[in-house]
């Protein structure tokens, strides 16, 4: 029987360039596997602005006219600015009970953006039954149906803005309440409207469709102004100094119009009397509202303090 010997170094040496082929096949797999990350929310994704809006009594889900109308105008004034909008959810029935769900909803919304973009300003805003849910969450007096924000939270509110609101005929307009809001505050009450104002001339049209655009539009600029104070450049067609905010037009300060230091700006032709705007047949699409026998008229006018159905 022939034998063949095979040197013990060829086979070693075979074994070991198999081992070293084996290695490098390993470690060429090794780098090429690409690391997988979770991945993780950026400030990119968040907003310059919110404007958190209540709409008013029966209008459907959502900003309202008024609301979609000032966000509409304050993304006009502040080019450049990411603007986001949010509709706070609550019932806004004529029964007028569901104010501090609406502001339990709002407050809600207000913590979740600040925990996820700390740096995005937060706008609060609303409309005859929406006010009363903002003055809720403000602590503005008047209505007490509902906790406020909490106070570490209001170092993030911006600006504060309100339409037809009820708590003109009875603790007085928000900036000139005590609340550390109130710096931050306009109140908008058309003279014709007499939810907001007592006295001759009102009609229920001047609540209806006395806002939208002559004070949606002044609204806009000061909560714009609020927004770009400190940024570089101007704000478009103020030239170079925001506009200051006077006395609102109207028989007198204390019917909701606050008093701040410094001239009005013009923003043309304010809604005048309830003349101008005409008198519906009937109640306006997405109001549903029909003026309660107390309402004020000229032919009888009246201070007192309407009735939670008013708004």
């Amino acid at each position: 029987m022939l034998f063949r010997s095979v040197p013990r170094s060829s086979v070693a040496g075979g074994s070991a360039a198999f081992r070293w082929a084996g290695l490098g096949a390993a470690a060429l797999l090794t780098v090429t596997v690409p690391l997988v990350t979770p991945s993780v929310a950026v400030a990119d994704d968040c907003p310059d602005a919110e404007v958190i809006f209540a709409r008013g009594t029966d209008e459907p889900a959502g900003m309202g006219r008024v609301g979609d109308a000032l966000v509409d105008s304050l993304r006009g004034k502040t080019s450049g600015l990411i603007i986001r909008s949010y509709a706070v959810d609550y019932k806004a029935t004529i029964t007028q009970r569901h104010s501090g769900e609406g502001a339990k909803d709002a407050i809600d919304h207000i913590k979740s953006t600040v925990a996820a973009c700390p740096n995005t300003k937060i706008v609060l805003g609303g409309y005859s039954q929406g006010a009363s849910v903002v003055n809720i969450v403000a602590g503005f007096s008047g209505i007490n149906w509902g906790s406020p924000l909490p106070p570490e939270y209001t170092k993030n509110i911006a600006a504060v803005a309100t339409f037809g609101n009820q708590a003109d005929r009875t603790d007085g307009a928000p900036p000139t309440q005590n609340s550390p809001l109130s710096p931050k505050a306009i109140d908008l009450c058309n003279p014709a409207d007499p939810i907001c104002h007592a006295g001759a001339g009102n009609s229920w049209s001047g609540h209806t469709q006395g806002y939208v655009p002559a004070y949606t539009d002044q609204a806009a600029a000061f909560i714009a102004s609020k927004l770009l104070a400190g940024s570089a450049g101007t704000m478009p067609g103020y030239g170079s100094q925001f506009p200051a905010y006077g006395q609102q037009p109207g028989p007198s300060p204390q019917m909701g119009y606050g008093a701040l230091p410094g001239p009005q700006p013009s923003y043309g032709a304010q809604p005048g009397p309830a003349q101008t705007y005409g008198t519906p047949p009937g109640p306006q699409a997405g109001y549903g509202l029909q003026p309660p026998s107390s309402v004020p008229t000229a032919a009888t006018p009246t201070t007192s303090t309407p009735g939670p159905e008013l708004s």
